[in-house]
């Protein structure tokens, strides 16, 4: 994709008018209310003609977008939709009705024809060209990769059981769509997405936007618990809420005003800029010696959102090229910022235990029984979730043993207990009664017959998975 370069007195005329943007109109137009017109706005010094062309038009058709581009900054370093938006005339993503675009406006252009090929869709590729680091950084983590480890893992998708209409408004909103185009424009059934693990049209994945929403793409906003709470809540991964009870999240609610959520990237401080750590502190901010990262994978020890916890390495959907002691180790040094050597050793003790005590007493034993449910023809697979006992055994490890080893992990008590360990007792004690008393009476398993929506395709895409 091409780029403008962009001179430095064109660029300073520009900061200074900006302020001027959201009350004038571009040129010669009259002054708002009765500020004087203290330079000119010469916007053409340090443009191309296309790019203010964008500019004029969005701000007309849509000044939403155009106020948050105005406020960004991005527009203080003189970046324009083009040097997002811009591709090639033959890339995949080209929007075709926006190809060809004519400009009426009181600019010193006039009206004008311009045939600017541009993708609606910025990709981290795209973003690539100013943030190398952080888009190879994204591209190795599990965010980033999330289609590929749904797709090998998720029975609901593997087994058709939930149809195109509920993964597009649920899985997918989170996870992400692969991109499809349709008559020259983006596919409906796959667009509008910001999923983070998103599979683009020029082969990259996820999106950017999931948390550094567009058009301000705000630093600080990504740095705030909210941001990570879209997608990290609910049943089975309720990390915002856990955040929220722990002390960390109180802490944040109480002071969270005045933190400095503006500092430069790789510059946000604790002790300096906050006094408790945010999502974004603890798993990508840089603290102390620690460098700030793009891939949520590091400073990972376990993989506690499987079924059966293992280190990250050994996720099989998609082993972690990382070391958990090496991970471990920086996960340390991040708390160690704000707490002592004491603590933090104590900290990691207690979550490592709870990790072996849910592995060896719920997991363990309810998989096992499973297995001769399977054997013993009580349950018949596929498909998953049509019997009874596989939903308990889902809920089991999904909703409560998730729950209790994130309570524990992020110092959340009432999740770890009430919601994790209690709930994971009684699911247990259910799913082994019921299937102890089918295993003794020989009874098979009652089987839905109009299990509803199980309508989804099972084909695995090809373009999360090529020739895997």
């Amino acid at each position: 994709m091409k780029r403008h370069i962009l001179n430095t007195e064109g660029a300073a005329c520009f900061v200074i008018a900006l302020a001027a943007l959201l009350f004038m109109p571009f040129g010669d137009g009259p002054e708002a209310g009765n500020m004087p017109k203290v330079k000119e706005y010469r916007i053409e010094r340090s443009m191309p003609k296309e790019a203010v062309a964008c500019i004029e038009c969005h701000k007309r058709e849509q000044p939403g977008i155009f106020a948050d581009w105005a406020a960004s900054r991005h527009a203080s370093a003189n970046i324009t939709c083009l040097d997002c938006h811009q591709a090639e005339s033959f890339d995949p993503d080209v929007s075709q009705g926006h190809f060809k675009q004519y400009e009426k406006s009181d600019s010193p252009y006039g009206t004008k024809e311009y045939r600017v090929p541009v993708s609606g869709v910025v990709t981290p590729k795209d973003c690539s060209r100013c943030h190398p680091d952080e888009a190879t950084q994204y591209s190795r983590s599990k965010h980033a990769n999330t289609m590929e480890i749904i797709w090998k893992i998720d029975p609901w998708l593997n087994d058709g059981m939930n149809s195109s209409l509920e993964r597009q408004s649920g899985c997918f909103h989170c996870h992400g769509t692969v991109l499809k185009q349709k008559d020259g424009e983006l596919d409906p059934s796959t667009w509008p997405n910001v999923g983070v693990g998103r599979v683009n049209l020029d082969g990259s994945k996820g999106s950017c936007t999931s948390c550094h929403t567009r058009h301000r793409f705000s630093v600080m906003e990504a740095r705030k618990p909210e941001a990570c709470g879209q997608c990290h809540l609910g049943p089975d991964h309720p990390q915002i809420e856990i955040f929220t009870e722990s002390k960390h999240g109180d802490i944040y609610t109480a002071f969270g005003d005045q933190y400095n959520w503006d500092a430069a990237p790789g510059t946000w401080t604790p002790g300096v800029d906050y006094r408790a750590p945010t999502c974004a502190s603890c798993h990508m901010s840089g603290a102390g010696t620690v460098l700030t990262s793009h891939d949520v994978t590091e400073r990972l020890a376990w993989e506690i959102q499987a079924p059966e916890t293992v280190r990250p390495s050994e996720f099989k959907p998609f082993p972690a090229k990382t070391n958990h002691e090496t991970e471990r180790e920086k996960m340390k040094a991040v708390c160690m910022q704000c707490h002592g050597q004491t603590w933090v050793d104590g900290h990691f003790n207690k979550f490592d235990g709870v990790v072996a005590e849910y592995d060896s007493v719920y997991f363990a034993p309810a998989n096992e029984m499973l297995a001769q449910l399977y054997e013993k023809g009580v349950l018949a697979r596929p498909p998953f979730f049509d019997e009874a006992l596989e939903v308990e055994f889902y809920e089991l490890w999904h909703h409560e043993g998730r729950r209790a080893r994130m309570g524990a992990a992020m110092m959340a008590p009432d999740y770890a207990w009430w919601h994790g360990f209690y709930e994971c007792k009684k699911r247990y004690n259910s799913f082994m009664h019921e299937a102890r008393t089918m295993l003794e009476s020989g009874e098979k398993a009652y089987k839905a017959k109009d299990f509803p929506g199980a309508t989804g395709s099972t084909t695995k895409p090809p373009e999360v998975f090529g020739g895997k």
